[in-house]
This record gives C-alpha cells, sequence and structure tokens, in this order.
C-alpha cells in the first residue's frame, strides 16, 4: 500500500476513516460525545474545523491545518517528531484514533485494531470544492439511509451552523461567508437533497 502523503501546514483536507472491517465506531451516544471530546484536545490546536459529521461506522471532517506561524506556543516544548518543535498534524490524528480505540476496546472488552489505517485525506484546493464538501458531510446520514431528512441526525456540525448553538471551534464565520447568509446555507443543502431525489427517480 503506498504511503499517505503526510498533512501539511496550512492546507484543507477532507479528513475521513471507518471501522475495520466496516464495524461500528459510535454505539451510543456517549461514544460520539467522548469522541468529540478528544477531538477537541488532540486537534484544535493544530487545526480548524469547518465541517464535521460522525456516523455509526464511519465520519466526515473538514478542516484546515494550521500555519506554522500560528502554532509558535508548541515551540517551547521541543518535540521529538519534528526538529521545529512543531507536533506532526498527520500524527496528532493518529494520537485521537489510538487514545479513542483504547477505550473504546476498554468500555466494550474487545481488543485489537478499531480504525482502518492509514486514516483517509484528501486535499482540498479550491474554494468550489470546500462549498460542495460542507453540503456532502452534512447530507451524509440521508445519503447512507440513517435518517429519513439529514436535518434529524443529531452528530452533524449542520445544527450549530443554522442555530448558532453549541460547537463554538467551528469556524461558523468563516463557512458563512462562503455561503453568503443563513438562508442560502439552508436552500442549498435543500436543493442538493432535490437533486439527489430526483436521479433516484429517474
Amino acid at each position: 500500500m503506498k504511503k499517505p502523503t503526510p498533512l501539511q501546514f496550512g492546507c484543507y483536507y477532507h479528513i475521513y476513516n471507518r471501522g475495520i472491517n466496516r464495524e461500528n465506531i459510535f454505539v451510543e451516544k456517549d461514544n460520539y460525545r467522548y469522541f468529540l471530546e478528544l477531538f477537541d484536545k488532540y486537534i484544535l490546536p493544530i487545526a480548524d474545523v469547518y465541517a464535521y459529521c460522525l456516523l455509526p461506522n464511519h465520519f466526515h471532517l473538514l478542516v484546515r491545518i494550521k500555519r506554522e506561524k500560528d502554532l509558535t506556543g508548541f515551540r517551547s516544548i521541543r518535540s521529538i517528531a519534528s526538529l521545529s518543535g512543531l507536533p506532526r498534524p498527520s500524527q496528532k490524528f493518529s494520537d485521537l484514533f489510538n487514545a479513542y480505540a483504547k477505550a473504546f476496546n476498554k468500555r466494550y472488552e474487545r481488543t485489537g485494531s478499531l480504525f482502518q489505517r492509514p486514516f483517509g485525506r484528501v486535499e482540498v484546493s479550491s474554494n468550489a470544492q470546500l462549498f460542495q464538501l460542507v453540503i456532502y458531510i452534512h447530507r451524509n446520514p440521508e445519503r447512507h439511509g440513517l435518517v429519513g431528512d439529514f436535518q434529524d441526525w443529531p452528530y452533524s456540525s449542520y445544527h450549530a451552523f443554522v442555530t448558532g448553538v453549541g460547537d463554538s471551534h467551528l469556524e461558523r464565520d468563516e463557512v458563512m461567508g462562503w455561503f453568503g447568509t443563513i438562508d442560502s446555507f439552508k436552500q442549498v443543502h435543500q436543493e442538493d437533497a432535490e437533486l439527489e431525489m430526483s436521479a433516484r427517480m429517474v
């Protein structure tokens, strides 16, 4: 298997992963909450978050790895992983997955890997891609048949964008800038739903 390209500072990425052998990685409400707590601990110091969705056996994230100059706080502690004293972004994601898997295995008395390796990452290079990824990520639960309406899925960033409540670490203002207004944000999500429905009926 080809070794994945390390995450680079200052770049946007669609990050995704799923349970090994398609097993569930979230089986109850507390699992989703704990994953997000670990995400805050391991990822927020090194990345900005633009959208997310957690599903029973996989997840999607849209992030931007912070620029090196924005991580100067790490230089006070020299890192074995980096001569500059900065953390390796790819390693921080691995730390997140390892910490979650360890807790999950202990709680459910299982052993072995929980996530597929390596985790998926696609660099996002255009504004159009960013725009479409936000919609794609939020609509994922409906696409997989988990709910009839993606708006009913509680484990995504959609509600935080629409209501402005919760998930204060999201880059909400920047994302809203891509869509213009909250009404436009809602509309394009719905238009995407209508296009999908039309395609199924053809």
